[in-house]
This record gives C-alpha cells, structure tokens and sequence, in this order.
C-alpha cells in the first residue's frame, strides 16, 4: 500500500464518464492483516498487525492500528507503545501468495494486459475488456464483488486515464472503495493534492520544495517547469511537471518472459541456526522449481542470497552440470552453498534462491545425474495435487512442525 500524502478533498465524485478512462490500479486493503482475520473472524475491529515479535517489525496493520500511527515496517516496540492494545500476528507467506495468485489469474480473465507490482497490487488496462464485461466502473465493480465473495478480502481501486492518476484515485478509494478520475476532471483532480502524492516524490523533495512554498500540486503548474528544475535538477523537474500535468504515457506491461525465478523472504526476527535456514531454503526451493515447471524451463545456474543481521549481504552461484527444474536439485545445490558461507549462530534476516540461465523444455534436456526421472515425475504429480486442491495441501514433512519459520 502507498504511503504517499493523501487529500481528504480528493475523495469525492469526480463524474460518471468513464469512456476515457482504461487504466484500473486495483490494491488489496490491509492485505495480510485481511487473510489472517478470515480465519480468526473474532478479531474484526480490533487494532491487529501482521509482524515479529519483541525484535521484529510491522509488516501490515489493519485501519484500527493505523489510527494510532501504527505503519508497515515500524519496530515492534514503538507499534506496541503507540498502541498497548495491539494484536500481534505471524506472517503466513506462503498463505499470501496462494491467494495473491488466484486473484492475479482472475484479473487475466477479464483481460491479459495485467501488470502485477507487488503481492497485493497490479494495473489492468480494459479497454478490450468493454464488449464482454462493460464499463471501466462496471468491470471494478464486478472485480471487487469477485474478490470479496471468492476470497473474503476486500480490494480497493482507482480508475483514470493514465497509470500515475489511477494509483492516487486507488489511494484515496480506500477503504473499500472504488474512485474514478474521468479524463476531463484529471487536473482538477490533480491540483487537490499535496504534492508528496506525486510518484517520484520522497521527504527530502517534499522539504526542499516546502522550503519555497511549493506544497500542492497546482503550486507545480503555477511556478513552471524552468523554475522547479531550477530546484530539483532538470530530469526530475521534467518527470513532476509531467505529472503535475496528467501526462504519463506508460502502458500497462504484462509480466514479460522471466530470465530468472526467485523466491526471497525477510524475516521479522532473526534466523538463528543452519536448521532453521535449511527449512526456509526447502520450501524456496521447491517453490522456485515449482515456477519453473510451470513455465516450462529448466535452470542450469542457481544462486544463493544470504543478508546478515548486520545487513551485510552475500550471494553465491553455482552453475549445474545439466539443467534441472526439481526442489530435490535445487535444494541440495543451495544448501551446499549455504553450508560454505555461513557461520552458526549469526542472525540471517534474508534468505533467497534464485534459479538463472532458463531453457525451455525440448525434449533433448539431459536429466541431472544420478536423476532416472523419478524425482520429476513424482513433483509434477504433486504440481497437479496443488492445482486442484491448493499449494498447502502437500509439505515436507519437516516444514509441518512449525510453519511460521516459513
């Protein structure tokens, strides 16, 4: 979710026209917070967080912690002294991604320029979506009632005539909301905000062009490009009065062929031993392989990511003898890098793997060695358990003990 300054006189009816508006931004609201409270319904209302514990930090927070100035990525610590009555709960990633996933493909049904920026957020351009599914305000509409009924969660979205306007109308939508931005009203729109709104405007700007006077978007347009890249530099004076105009030509780019598959996690609290470690990269392996099957590739380098505590960062790679796509291959690979480079008992807050140098499957691909086919067959069969009953269904038995290390 964007953290950009917000306007309580951009939230309003801007008009009904949407036949110039193609662009949706769709954002899940509170999204982690939102899954955990499917499974624990006592807990609406309350102010709850997503996060570590005592040394950890705020992942998500629902919009009763918000309000006592709890944030993502805030220590655990100071949410806790914000907010003493707050309720703490741990992360389910994998849980996350199942969801986010089913509700990326959903979003490809109605139209397949969907260009997914994080877990819970993407753009969608409908304009080849109005013959099947309507309006731009109809087809978010039905993409909220979706969402709603088929996963319990609740999506906000904006709707413009451009990428950048279309992600502040989907700002100032939530909660549980839906804002259209119609062409014609794009800069009275615009010209409510502050302009920390504007993409490409971080504190440091915000401050320097506060300094001047310059705190709302129409004060941009007001004092001219010449004199604001006077401020900021010329490449960035052109991008905010760009901006500041409505004029953002960016496409909706659906996810192009990966050259690499990754799997990265943070850790609110620190991983402390090599077992532990061992059972995060088990799980990143097999997901990772698993990606890789479903794309039809196979990776002959696979590269290992390891962030210290101290956030000192290390990578190792190691290029394979024949190209492999099984968790079996890519875990054993990894953990034996893992095992060159680590020292027991310094805290890990990063692990990652990533499987580089695809090649499509064509019938020719060597088998890893000492590999009969067995290890393939076998996770391909799990690959069709987890299609139809859900990626949880199937573990290793040793990621059951304790899931949230994973």
């Amino acid at each position: 979710m964007s953290r950009a300054p917000r306007s309580s006189a951009a939230r309003r009816f801007w008009g009904d026209d949407d036949s110039q508006t193609p662009i949706m931004h769709m954002d899940l609201d509170a999204f982690f917070v939102s899954v955990e409270l499917i499974e624990r319904p006592e807990l609406v209302g309350r102010p709850v967080a997503v996060g570590g514990q005592e040394r950890g930090v705020i992942s998500a927070a629902s919009y009763e912690a918000r309000e006592f100035g709890v944030n993502s990525a805030m220590p655990v610590g100071q949410a806790k002294r914000r907010c003493p009555q707050l309720i703490i709960l741990p992360p389910n990633h994998e849980k996350y991604e199942e969801i986010s996933r089913r509700v990326m493909d959903f979003l490809r049904t109605i139209t397949p320029l969907v260009e997914q920026l994080s877990v819970d957020e993407a753009f969608l351009d409908v304009a080849g979506a109005r013959k099947l599914f309507g309006s731009p305000v109809r087809i978010g509409h039905y993409i909220r009632r979706h969402i709603q009924e088929t996963e319990g969660i609740v999506a906000s979205i904006g709707i413009a005539a451009s990428k950048h306007v279309a992600k502040i109308a989907s700002a100032h939508a939530k909660p549980d909301g839906l804002l259209l931005v119609p062409r014609d009203r794009t800069l009275d729109f615009l010209h409510t905000l502050p302009v920390g709104a504007l993409w490409g405007v971080g504190e440091k700007t915000r401050e320097n062009l506060a300094k001047r006077g310059i705190t709302h978007v129409a004060d941009i347009v007001t004092i001219g490009q010449q004199r604001l890249s006077a401020i900021v530099g010329q490449a960035n004076g052109q991008h905010l009065y760009n901006l500041a105009l409505g004029q953002d030509n960016r496409r909706v780019e659906p996810q192009r062929e990966e050259k690499s598959i990754s799997r990265e996690q943070t850790f609110f609290e620190p991983i402390m031993t090599s077992s532990q470690a061992h059972k995060v990269l088990l799980y990143q392996s097999h997901d990772v392989a698993s990606r890789l099957r479903a794309h039809g590739s196979y990776s002959r380098t696979l590269s290992l990511k390891v962030r210290y505590s101290d956030f000192s960062t290390l990578t190792r790679s190691i290029t394979l003898g024949a190209p492999t796509n099984t968790g079996a291959d890519v875990y054993e690979a990894v953990c034996a890098l893992f095992d060159q480079l680590y020292a027991e008992g310094r805290g890990i807050r990063l692990l990652g793997v990533r499987a580089g140098q695809l090649s499509r499957y064509d019938g020719g691909v060597q088998l890893t060695l000492g590999d009969d086919g067995r290890r393939s067959k076998a996770e391909e069969a799990m690959d069709l358990v987890r299609a139809k009953y859900g990626r949880s269904v199937l573990k290793h038995g040793s990621l059951l003990e304790k899931d949230s290390e994973v």
